[in-house]
């Protein structure tokens, strides 16, 4: 049971009366701001006790460009901020502790934890100063500032504890589906508290976007989505780079809505930018090694269509496909045998090396109340489709909490199947010779 906390009037013009319910017990956190860094540090784990008794307060992307165009207010920002970033953190960071000591272990989630730690007690510093000083929130932005960009390698070094656990322990289903589990919902969080961290730094900097004036923050409006597929040119020239050729890109759209109109979603191009990246890259990928001794490359189509409640994409190649029994691993953290790349290497494409690519876009389309499937042919090709809310007001964000049912899949045991396991290798009916 999470326990229910109130927010000051002001904040009804961010967040509404549904969200309007957060009053914390501060009587320990004077001694915060003024004990020493290392003392707070050791402090961490009581206030991530705490904290981590509160749900998180989910935001529809309409509450995001309501607030952001509207009722942009610097103070109400921070002072929901400055407790809704740490009800976040201090959720995820209570399910780190649940992960097997083998891979708790690992240097690199020591790592990501003492990260996670020091950003918590930072946000915890301003709990007690006052939202009217000009001084104060600017120290704010600074900090967030300073947080997003000691988490920029969060996702490669918490690879890096993966892989080392990998290198190091045997391997058990149990233990491989639990840490599954905690890394779709620790990226999740993750995404989610960029989203606000974003959102805070870029609303109130004071300055515009000059490639995007009409964006709100990272929030497009009027995100033109046949645009951001015709610029996803990165993917092209890798692709070019590596095989000196690359498929084309047809490009279809169905609006249902209006027919006479581009399709344009409420949306964050940069990610629709990362799921079509990664899209592209594995269908190029595929076409050209499938087709290598053919001059005639067959195109990656992609079709856009806009309904009453999804905005859906999908992109086809004829690129071999996959067999359907590895489908779900494509999708796996544990599952990956590539190469790890160098930790801070931000030459090489995203995630390369890690086979993070698809389960985190898959994470992207969720965030939102979306999706992310692949529908293989073996042998003939692979449909990837990106689901989307059409509405801002059914783009929410999905959010994981800790509680007991979090907590009863950290402790799920290896049962014994149900449904006979096939054996590998053909039943030799020889043996069953008649009397």
């Amino acid at each position: 049971v999470k326990c229910s906390v109130e927010i000051t009037p002001p904040l009804f013009a961010l967040i509404g009366p549904s969200l309007a319910k957060i009053k914390f017990l501060s009587s320990d956190w004077l001694s915060l701001c003024t004990s020493p860094h290392n003392a707070a540090l050791a402090n961490a784990p009581k206030h991530i006790d705490h904290f981590s008794k509160f749900s998180p307060s989910p935001l529809s992307m309409k509450q995001f460009i309501d607030f952001g165009s509207i009722n942009a207010c610097e103070k109400t920002s921070f002072v929901f901020l400055r407790q809704e970033l740490p009800v976040r953190l201090s959720n995820i960071m209570k399910e780190i502790n649940l992960l097997p000591d083998r891979l708790l272990t690992t240097p690199s989630v020591q790592m990501v934890q003492r990260w996670y730690s020091q950003s918590l007690m930072e946000i915890l510093d301003f709990l007690d100063t006052n939202p009217d000083d000009h001084k104060v929130l600017s120290e704010f932005v600074d900090a967030l500032v300073s947080i997003r960009n000691r988490h920029n390698d969060v996702v490669p070094t918490m690879a890096q504890g993966v892989i080392e656990y990998k290198e190091t322990f045997p391997q058990d289903a149990v233990t491989n589906q639990n840490i599954q589990y905690f890394l779709d919902r620790f990226y999740m969080s993750r995404i989610s508290i960029r989203m606000l961290i974003n959102q805070h730094t870029l609303v109130f900097d004071g300055t515009t976007n000059p490639v995007h004036p009409n964006t709100i923050g990272s929030i497009d409006p009027q995100c033109q989505v046949e645009d951001v597929i015709q610029g996803e040119f990165y993917a092209k020239m890798l692709c070019e780079q590596y095989y000196l050729c690359s498929p084309d890109l047809i490009v279809q759209e169905m609006n249902n809505k209006n027919h006479h109109h581009p399709i344009s979603i409420v949306y964050v191009p940069s990610h629709l930018y990362h799921m079509l990246f990664e899209l592209f890259k594995n269908a190029m990928r595929a076409t050209i090694e499938t087709h290598e001794s053919s001059n005639n490359l067959p195109p990656i189509r992609v079709m856009v269509s806009l309904g009453g409640e999804d905005m859906s994409i999908k992109v086809s190649d004829r690129g071999g496909g996959v067999a359907f029994r590895r489908i779900e691993n494509l999708f796996s953290y544990m599952y990956s045998t590539a190469p790890a790349p160098q930790i801070g290497d931000h030459s090489r494409a995203p995630l390369a090396g890690f086979g993070y690519g698809l389960p985190i876009s898959r994470l992207y389309a969720k965030y939102f109340q979306g999706d992310l499937q692949l529908y293989s042919m073996e042998g003939y090709g692979t449909d990837a489709v990106i689901y989307l809310k059409a509405l801002s007001t059914d783009s929410i964000e999905r959010l994981p909490v800790y509680n007991k049912t979090a907590l009863k899949n950290y402790k799920m045991a290896q049962e014994a199947d149900d449904w006979c396991v096939p054996s590998k290798e053909p039943l030799d009916l020889r043996k069953f010779k008649v009397a």
